[in-house]
């Protein structure tokens, strides 16, 4: 069962580890740091609003 169509990780050394694909390697994603200041903005104020709604009524 050690054919070279079957093995696509040879550092497998289970059979059925050997058929499955190795694991993809993480893609590391842009920060766009605007997009995380709008974000916490927005948060903020939502709870901003509820604290100061919630105290008014």
């Amino acid at each position: 069962m050690s054919t070279s169509a079957t093995i696509r990780n040879p550092a497998a050394r289970h059979p059925i580890r050997r058929m499955i694909r190795p694991p993809a390697q993480p893609v590391e994603a842009k920060a766009n740091s605007d997009d995380q200041d709008l974000k916490l903005f927005a948060l903020s104020f939502t709870a901003f609003f509820i604290c100061i709604y919630s105290l008014i009524y």
